[in-house]
C-alpha cells in the first residue's frame, strides 16, 4: 500500500448547498470540515508551513509560555500579512510577529465580549479576500474550547479556505508546568475536558457522569465556579476529601497554583485569590504534583 500523501488539502465548495448545511447550528463545525480534497501537485507538501495569500490559519499559541509554541505556529507568526488574536496569547509571542503587520485584537474576558463572534468571522472572511495571508491566533489549542467550529463555518461560508495548527492545549502545558500526568495508569483510566461556563443554573454538566474515581476532570474558564463545581461533584458522589488543583498563568513565570480538596477548596480560595486564566484539575493525580514539589524542594536544600 503506497504511503499517505501529505498534500494540503482544499475545498471544493458548492455555495448553495454550503449555505444550506451551515444553517444547520450544531453540523457548523462538520459543514466547514467535510468534503475536503487533495489539490494540485503544485501544492507545498503539509509542514513547509508558508503562509499563503487569500487563506486563513486557525493556529493555537499553546498554554503561554513562547517556546512552547510550535514551529510550524512561528513560521506562520513570520510570515502573514494579518494577524488577529485573544487576550490569552501574551506579549512574547506577539514579539515575534515582525514589525508592519497588521494586528487586530480581537480578546474577550469574563462578562465583557470586545468584539462579537460574528465580527470575528467578518474580520476573518474580509482579510481574506483581500488577498492577505491571516493567522487566527489563539491560546492554548484552538480545537479546544476555542470556538473553532464558529470560524470555520463563517470562513466556509465566504469561500474561504482555512488550514488548522494545532497548539498545546492548556492542561498539557499546566499538567506538565506542575510535574503530573493527567493519565497516569495508577490514578486514571479516563481523561475529559469539560468548559466551566456550563455550570451555572440551567446549564449544570452531569455531575453524576463526572464523579468517578477512576478519572481526571480538567474544567476550562472555570475560575469564578469553583464553588459550584466542588458542590457539584461532591453531591454527585465525590468525597469531600478528594484532590482539586487550580493552576493560574500556566507555563510563565508568574504561574500560580493552589491545592485543596472539594471540601475546603471554595474557603481556600476565598483567602488565597488567584488571576485569570485558572485551570482545574480534580483527580487523585494531584498527588503526583505534590510529589514533585516535594522532590524540587529537597533538590534545593541539598
Amino acid at each position: 500500500m503506497p504511503a499517505p500523501s501529505k498534500r494540503l488539502y482544499t475545498k471544493r465548495f458548492d455555495r448553495a448547498d454550503l449555505l444550506a448545511r451551515v444553517g444547520a447550528g450544531a453540523n457548523r463545525a462538520w459543514t466547514a470540515l467535510a468534503g475536503w480534497v487533495p489539490v494540485g501537485h503544485d501544492t507545498p507538501e503539509l509542514g513547509s508551513g508558508d503562509a499563503r495569500p487569500g487563506r486563513v490559519y486557525l493556529v493555537g499559541a499553546g498554554p503561554g509560555s513562547a517556546d512552547l509554541l510550535t514551529l510550524r505556529a512561528a513560521r506562520l507568526l513570520n510570515q502573514a500579512d494579518a494577524i488577529v488574536y485573544d487576550r490569552l496569547v501574551g506579549d512574547a509571542i506577539l514579539a515575534m510577529i515582525p514589525a508592519g503587520r497588521e494586528r487586530y485584537y480581537v480578546g474577550k474576558a469574563r462578562g465583557h465580549h470586545s468584539v462579537p463572534q460574528a465580527e470575528i468571522g467578518a474580520l476573518l472572511v474580509k482579510l481574506a479576500g483581500e488577498g492577505k495571508s491571516v493567522v487566527r491566533l489563539k491560546g492554548g489549542d484552538p480545537g479546544v474550547f476555542g470556538r473553532m467550529g464558529e470560524e470555520l463555518a463563517a470562513l466556509a461560508e465566504g469561500a474561504i479556505p482555512a488550514e488548522i495548527v494545532p497548539g498545546i492545549t492548556a492542561a498539557s502545558g499546566a499538567a506538565a508546568a506542575m510535574g503530573m500526568a493527567l493519565t497516569d495508569r495508577a490514578h486514571a483510566q479516563q481523561l475529559r475536558f469539560v468548559t466551566a461556563q456550563l455550570c451555572r443554573e440551567g446549564g449544570a454538566p452531569d455531575w453524576a457522569s463526572l464523579a468517578r474515581t477512576d478519572e481526571t476532570l480538567v474544567f476550562y474558564m472555570g475560575l469564578a465556579k469553583v464553588a459550584a463545581i466542588c458542590h457539584g461533584l461532591r453531591g454527585a458522589g465525590l468525597p469531600d476529601d478528594w484532590s482539586i488543583m487550580l493552576i493560574s498563568n500556566a507555563s510563565l513565570p508568574d504561574q500560580q497554583s493552589l491545592t485543596g480538596t472539594l471540601g475546603n477548596m471554595p474557603k481556600k480560595l476565598a483567602e488565597n485569590s488567584l488571576p485569570s486564566p485558572c485551570l482545574i484539575v480534580v483527580g487523585s493525580v494531584v498527588g503526583m504534583a505534590e510529589v514533585t514539589r516535594w522532590q524540587e524542594e529537597v533538590a534545593e536544600e541539598a
